[in-house]
């Protein structure tokens, strides 16, 4: 225990001298990891895990300073348990942020969620903004808090333990709201129980509103490679023909349709994805579709409509979407009479 205590002291008495160079380590791998995720896919298991593991420590940084105290006799500073922590907030920011802006579609809800994202990463690395006016309302770093250990379980289980997007989903918004809960027992210390309850029930509201507005989180490790509209498919090299943006009904009516999708997923995911079409904002049919991760240009999967009705004339979009209702992309074409 001794030896341990005298090689840590130099690197303690060092951090605590210069605090800031936590900050600007998160920082620096956050965009490092950004750069190895662009570069080479199978480093982003490995980073995952290293993002969890930062997690653990940060959930379990009362207890691991006590133990240091009791066993090593050895006191943390403060001030560099304060910059610990952003060092894993910027960290983890920027280290789903690329995937998010990758799987983001921009025209839709989605897109408030990964500007949010964007933002948080913006105060994590603006000291002003962190130290002064975040860290000191409780209320708001807890919400700091959880969005960006929300957005960390997003990227991070399906890469690590292949699930599925809806298991994904459910998981990391179960793991949310059990972070919150304590620290909102925190919050409420001293009150009266009616507000506690009220309080309580506000954080289970705010769970199934998490689950209601999932069709405004994009998915994070899925994503459109290509896509096409069009009225052939090569069965044997897998391409589809010429992508259509207009369409005349006759053609329409006499061949059908294709929509063409390859879809990024990461090495060992198994997921069911739909093909929606829609008419004026209408549902007309739904394709289920398998597909399997592990190819760099994504798995090539398309769906094949054949019967269109007289009244099809008008424009048409083909939502490509989770089990869970998250989009992945839209296809959009337009029927002339």
């Amino acid at each position: 225990m001794q030896s341990w205590k005298i090689r840590l002291q130099p690197l303690i008495a060092l951090a605590s001298r210069h605090p800031r160079l936590l900050a600007l380590f998160g920082f620096a791998s956050g965009l490092a990891s950004f750069f190895l995720v662009e570069r080479k896919e199978s480093l982003a298991s490995i980073i995952a895990i290293v993002m969890l593991v930062s997690w653990a420590w940060l959930l379990l940084e009362n207890l691991l300073t006590r133990s240091l105290s009791r066993w090593l006799g050895l006191e943390l500073p403060p001030p560099l348990l304060r910059y610990a922590t952003q060092m894993v907030h910027q960290e983890s920011l920027f280290f789903v942020l690329p995937f998010f802006f990758t799987t983001t579609t921009w025209n839709s809800g989605q897109a408030a969620f990964t500007l949010l994202l964007g933002l948080a990463a913006l105060v994590s690395i603006t000291d002003p903004l962190y130290y002064r006016w975040l860290a000191p309302r409780r209320w708001a770093f807890m919400a700091f808090h959880c969005l960006t250990l929300f957005a960390v379980l997003l990227t991070t289980l399906p890469l690590i333990y292949q699930l599925a997007t809806p298991q994904s989903y459910r998981l990391a918004l179960a793991c949310t709201m059990l972070l919150a809960f304590p620290s909102l027992l925190g919050a409420l210390n001293g009150q009266n129980w009616r507000r506690r309850l009220l309080l309580i029930g506000l954080l289970a509201a705010l769970g199934g509103a998490g689950w209601w507005a999932r069709t405004w989180v994009p998915p994070a490790t899925l994503w459109l490679n290509a896509a096409a509209v069009t009225q052939e498919i090569d069965g044997r090299t897998r391409k589809p023909g010429a992508n259509l943006k207009r369409i005349e009904l006759s053609r329409l009516q006499a061949r059908g349709l294709y929509a063409y999708t390859a879809i990024h997923a990461p090495r060992g995911l198994n997921e069911r994805i739909y093909h929606v079409w829609r008419h004026a904002g209408r549902e007309v049919d739904r394709i289920p579709l398998e597909i399997r991760g592990g190819r760099q240009e994504g798995y090539r999967a398309w769906s094949h409509k054949r019967h269109f009705p007289a009244d099809s004339p008008g424009r048409w979009e083909i939502r490509v979407q989770t089990e869970a209702g998250q989009l992945i992309g839209v296809l959009r074409f337009r029927v002339d009479e």
